[in-house]
């Protein structure tokens, strides 16, 4: 198979927090991320996503990957592909996503 990721992935897990923009929902969804570089991100959560769907979701690089203060980091991307995976009476699915734009803040708090 010929690899066609354009950047480096990187293998974080981090908590992350995705919403859904089109359905403006207030309540974010947890998950944890898998790996992620530049131009995407691959994260697991209980919640089903389609392909196709809008999401924004954040994330913070803490301190000891950074090698300085922490990074806060905001993206708005598009789901790819979705992966279900079930263990032991526990459901989730990874999602594949590609970011089409980011914030990074630097900082000491992370913003809301």
């Amino acid at each position: 198979m010929t690899e066609r990721r354009m950047a480096r992935r990187y293998d974080l897990s981090l908590p992350v927090n995705v919403r859904m923009p089109i359905s403006r929902e207030i309540r974010a969804h947890s998950g944890q991320t898998r790996d992620i570089s530049t131009r995407g991100v691959y994260f697991t959560m209980t919640n089903e996503l389609a392909p196709g769907t809008e999401v924004d979701f954040t994330l913070t690089l803490p301190a000891e990957i950074t090698r300085g203060t922490a990074v806060f980091v905001r993206a708005h991307g598009r789901v790819v592909r979705i992966d279900k995976h079930s263990d032991d009476n526990h459901e989730s699915v990874g999602v594949a996503a590609v970011i089409e734009r980011y914030d990074i803040i630097r900082g000491e708090g992370s913003p809301v």
